[in-house]
């Protein structure tokens, strides 16, 4: 790709997707940025590679003058991810060019992307669901995991154009098939970290070092994401939010959401996911007793009764 092709639109400045947009400019894009906060906006803005828009509309407006490869976004639910290219004020309403591809790596409901892709190909577009793995860190470092679902020749293009966030890729079937990969995804996630967080609290109580257990069951048949690279006790890793007051991650709220939308989906499919929905009913109660903006590795903190900086 010519340098002076590397242009992108970017939706949604938060946790993740500031660290993917700024991912892109460091490698070269100049992108066209639009958040709900505007100072988040103006923020990111202000370190360079990047023009701010008013909104979705605008961002397309000024992507379509500028001939970008791409519109990317990144938001919390489905219904935001409606807004964002079916709305009032929304990508669709701004005529992006039609050979713009609208990628969206948010993990929503599978109705939603399907329903955003079945109006954009009325107009013209392509649009593919692109979620990812990885979380903050993966983000920070470029070495996310997208699953992509959607045409596989859009899919090759759209793959050139996330290369400078990740490290791994994969074309899942049609739109909706990332999204179904990454939703069986995240319930694992979320059952590998109440069963990694017990593991550790047991063997902790029971006198084990923390360190030693960790080593020991990132090298033993209980190996698992959860232990060898995102520890949920404090000191273990440097580098994850265990270790920042569970601060800066992947918020409880947010796989509890990725965890309805899983239960949603087992029952449209008649699929039996009983562990999965015990997990959902833990971090609900979590996020009831207002653990909701920790990362979720804090149930480690909850199981093992140890209230210590938790509290804000």
């Amino acid at each position: 790709m010519a340098a002076a092709q590397k242009v992108a639109g970017f939706i949604g400045l938060g946790n993740m997707g500031s660290l993917m947009a700024r991912n892109m400019v460091n490698k070269g894009y100049q992108l066209v940025v639009y958040d709900v906060s505007k100072s988040v906006t103006d923020k990111f803005v202000s370190q360079g590679g990047a023009s701010a828009a008013s909104s979705p509309s605008q961002l397309a407006e000024m992507c379509a003058d500028k001939r970008a490869n791409a519109i990317l976004s990144m938001v919390p639910e489905g219904k935001h991810m409606r807004e964002v290219y079916l709305g009032s004020d929304g990508v669709l309403k701004g005529g992006p060019n039609k050979d713009t591809l609208l990628l969206d790596s948010s993990t929503i409901d599978i109705d939603s992307a399907q329903l955003v892709h079945k109006e954009a190909a009325k107009k013209g577009f392509s649009f593919l669901d692109c979620p990812v793995s990885g979380a903050v860190p993966a983000a920070k470092a470029a070495t996310l995991t997208f699953m992509v679902g959607g045409d596989k020749e859009k899919y090759e293009l759209a793959k050139e154009v996330l290369q400078p966030m990740g490290q791994k890729f994969f074309h899942c079937g049609p739109v909706g098939a990332g999204l179904t990969a990454k939703i069986c995804n995240n319930m694992m996630l979320a059952i590998s970290m109440i069963g990694t967080s017990e593991t550790l609290n047991l063997g902790i109580r029971m006198g084990l070092d923390k360190n030693l257990l960790t080593e020991i069951l990132s090298v033993s048949s209980g190996r698992s994401w959860s232990v060898d690279t995102y520890n949920p006790v404090p000191g273990v890793k440097p580098n994850v939010p265990a270790s920042n007051d569970y601060k800066d991650g992947f918020g409880t709220a947010l796989i509890t959401k990725d965890l309805g939308l899983a239960q949603h989906e087992a029952t449209k499919s008649k699929s039996a996911t009983p562990l999965g929905s015990i997990s959902h009913q833990i971090y609900r109660t979590m996020c009831a007793q207002g653990y909701g903006i920790k990362d979720f590795s804090v149930i480690y903190k909850i199981l093992s009764n140890d209230k210590q900086s938790l509290d804000d």
